[in-house]
C-alpha cells in the first residue's frame, strides 16, 4: 500500500516536471506559471506545493533532473563506444557517431531544446545556487570532453596547434548552436549533421598523417 502511494506521489511530481520542462523550453521560465501547470497536469495547487515549495524550487528540480538525465545518456553512449574500442581516438569517434544517431532518432524528429542554455539566457530570474548549478553543469561537460581529448593527445599528438579545452568547449557551442539553427530553420537533420562534422574535424586534428 505504501509503495503504491509513493509511486503515485513520484508520478505526480514527474508529471509536473515533464509539463514544466516542455513549457520552459517552449516559451521560457518567466512565461511558465504554476496555474497553467496545475491545469495541464490535473494536479491540485496543494499537490503542487506538496512537491515544490515555490517556483524557484521547481526551477532547481527541473535543472537537477535535466543534468542527471543528460549525464546518464552520455555515460551510456561512452560506455557503449568504449566497449567496442580501447583506442581513445577511435572510441571517441564511435561515441560521436552514436550521439549523432541518437539525435537523428529523437521522438518527433526535433530536439526539444537545452534547459541549461534556457536558464543561462534568463539567469536574472534564478537564485544564486541555481545559477551556480547551471555553471557547474557547463564546466562538467567541458571537463568530460577535455579529459577525453587529453587521453587522445597522449596517443595522437594534435596535428594543429590547438587548445584542447577550446576543442572541448566547441562541443557545447556546436550542440547548442545547432539546436537553435535547427529550430529556426525547422530542419531537425542539421543537429546530427553538425555532430558528424565535428567528428570529422576531431579525426582530422588527431589522426596520423
Amino acid at each position: 500500500m505504501l509503495e503504491k502511494v509513493a509511486t503515485r506521489k513520484a508520478s505526480a511530481r514527474e508529471r509536473l516536471l515533464d509539463e514544466a520542462e516542455a513549457s520552459v523550453l517552449r516559451k521560457g521560465f518567466a512565461a511558465t506559471s504554476i496555474d497553467e501547470l496545475i491545469v495541464a497536469t490535473g494536479i491540485s495547487k496543494s499537490g503542487f506545493f506538496y512537491h515544490f515549495s515555490d517556483k524557484n524550487d521547481l526551477a532547481k528540480a527541473l535543472l537537477v533532473r535535466f543534468i542527471e538525465t543528460h549525464k546518464r545518456i552520455l555515460d551510456e553512449l561512452f560506455e557503449r563506444a568504449d566497449a567496442l574500442n580501447e583506442d581513445p581516438l577511435h572510441g571517441f569517434l564511435v561515441f560521436l557517431k552514436f550521439f549523432a544517431e541518437m539525435l537523428a532518432e529523437l521522438p518527433g524528429g526535433a530536439h526539444p531544446g537545452c534547459l541549461v542554455a534556457s536558464y543561462c539566457y534568463q539567469e536574472q530570474l534564478f537564485s544564486r545556487d541555481i545559477r551556480e548549478l547551471n555553471r557547474s553543469a557547463v564546466l562538467a561537460w567541458r571537463e568530460r570532453f577535455h579529459e577525453r581529448f587529453r587521453r587522445i593527445a597522449e596517443c595522437y599528438p594534435p596535428r594543429l596547434d590547438i587548445d584542447l579545452q577550446d576543442l572541448a568547449d566547441m562541443a557545447s557551442a556546436l550542440v547548442d548552436g545547432s539546436i537553435t539553427l535547427s529550430k529556426t530553420l525547422r530542419d531537425p537533420s542539421l543537429l546530427p549533421k553538425q555532430v558528424m562534422l565535428y567528428r570529422a574535424f576531431v579525426r582530422a586534428i588527431f589522426a596520423p598523417g
